[in-house]
């Protein structure tokens, strides 16, 4: 369902609307020890997801989640497809 391991220049490469929850293109497959260390997602979130490619019980786009003490080495993975939600109708 997913590819290898996200490098930083692919996470680099994501994110069309520049964190504004207006796409999906920022969508991530969080590692489950990971995930359950996130706060839960906010609706916005939620509905942008509804439009991602690929996802998965642990999908969160990237621009949601904030680094902070124990998510130093957050394992996520890229799914094999994206979408940008600004193209949805």
């Amino acid at each position: 369902y997913a590819s290898s391991s996200a490098t930083l220049e692919q996470l680099t490469r994501t994110g069309a609307c520049g964190g504004a929850l207006a796409c999906s293109t920022c969508h991530l497959i969080v590692d489950p020890e990971f995930h359950n260390k996130l706060p839960p997602p906010e609706e916005e979130e939620l509905d942008m997801l509804d439009l991602a490619a690929g996802l998965t019980k642990t999908s969160r786009l990237g621009c949601q989640i904030i680094l902070r003490p124990g998510l130093e080495n957050i394992a996520v993975t890229l799914p094999s497809e994206t979408s940008d939600a600004r193209g949805a109708a």
